[in-house]
């Protein structure tokens, strides 16, 4: 019988691309991006479905605390730049290979004194840490004194995660360490981070990441380190929502032309050009239209200045300059609106 796999998340292909193309081989780190779709074998619900779509970037061959700082500050970035504002940054370590092994035993004996209930200690048998993650009161009583991964974090480790620390302090990327957070996937080593936005229940995260120590080994490669993050494009869009903003613009041009008469059509023409050369970009009304439907055409552009010119304000050497998201317009000199509209779309 024939296996077939909907690939889960990115890293791992990524990182089998890298071993087959010999990306190791040359200088590192390797800095790759991916996006696309995905799939979970899960109940769909808000903000959790069976095809998800993902952006992620990694960094591999090199375990540098200030290379986990740079991944961790470019995701900060990346929901900055969309406008998300309410999102806290959540990070911990999870240890390496000189720590982890004692841990383990030590959660494990904690938890299987525990009255956990079959399913529970399963999970615990086989990855104690996501109980630290279930989200069940009662289960979260039980565990409350649980021993905690960054309290028995190797010399090696611990030196690690202060200095992403301290590279994020610098960076002036504002974080709360969570010592009870548990990543979805099994392979991350040391720095492990989740972006959290409390404005969508119970599925907050909205991304993370992590380094993995022993991945690339693992499939046949190097033992070589790496560190990335994912990018849930779907939660990020309902986080907007949740915050009433959107993702880019809808408008297709900065500046609409209201030309009224074949005067005033010549001049809105050389004056995109002008705006076009630096940038900005431009759309007029064609096909001698009234002011009526030009201003309709220009409502419908989505763009944030109508300029309106007609035989008067040719005569006056002006142009009037309309803001159509507030109506407030004003007269401006015909040798200046390049430089006005450039100034006023800057800011």
């Amino acid at each position: 019988d024939r296996s077939v796999t909907l690939r889960p998340e990115g890293t791992a292909g990524v990182m089998r691309a890298v071993i087959e193309h010999g990306l190791d081989r040359g200088a590192l780190p390797v800095k790759l991006a991916y996006a696309g779709p995905f799939f979970r074998y899960e109940r769909p619900q808000a903000g959790r479905y069976r095809q998800l779509q993902q952006v992620g970037v990694e960094a591999i061959g090199v375990d540098d605390p200030a290379l986990d700082a740079e991944v961790v500050a470019i995701a900060d970035t990346g929901f900055r730049s969309l406008g998300l504002s309410d999102f806290r940054l959540e990070i911990t370590s999870l240890g390496d290979d000189t720590c982890r092994p004692q841990y383990r035993q030590l959660l494990q004996d904690f938890l299987f004194a525990l009255p956990l209930d079959p399913e529970t200690r399963t999970r615990a048998e086989i990855n104690p840490l996501r109980v630290l993650d279930d989200k069940r009161p009662e289960v979260r009583e039980m565990t409350a004194d649980a021993p905690l991964m960054l309290d028995h974090l190797s010399e090696t480790a611990k030196a690690h995660f202060d200095e992403v620390i301290g590279h994020l302090d610098a960076l002036r990327v504002p974080y709360v360490v969570n010592p009870r957070m548990v990543r979805g996937l099994d392979y991350y080593t040391k720095t492990t981070f989740e972006f959290v936005h409390d404005g969508l229940g119970a599925q907050s995260g909205i991304g993370g990441g992590g380094r993995y120590d022993g991945l690339m080994a693992q499939l046949g490669g190097q033992e070589l380190s790496g560190i990335g993050f994912g990018l849930g494009v779907d939660r990020t869009m309902l986080a907007l929502a949740a915050e009433g903003k959107s993702a880019g613009t809808s408008a297709r041009c900065s500046v609409f032309g209201v030309p009224l008469g074949s005067d005033a059509k010549s001049r809105i023409v050389a004056i995109a050009g002008a705006l076009r050369a630096k940038g900005i970009s431009v759309d007029m009304a064609y096909g001698n239209r009234g002011v009526k439907g030009a201003m309709k055409a220009a409502d419908r552009s989505g763009a944030r200045f109508a300029l309106v010119l007609g035989d008067k304000e040719i005569a006056d050497e002006v142009v009037v300059v309309k803001e159509l998201s507030t109506g407030e317009q004003r007269e401006v000199p015909l040798a200046e609106v390049v430089s006005h509209l450039e100034v006023n779309l800057a800011g």
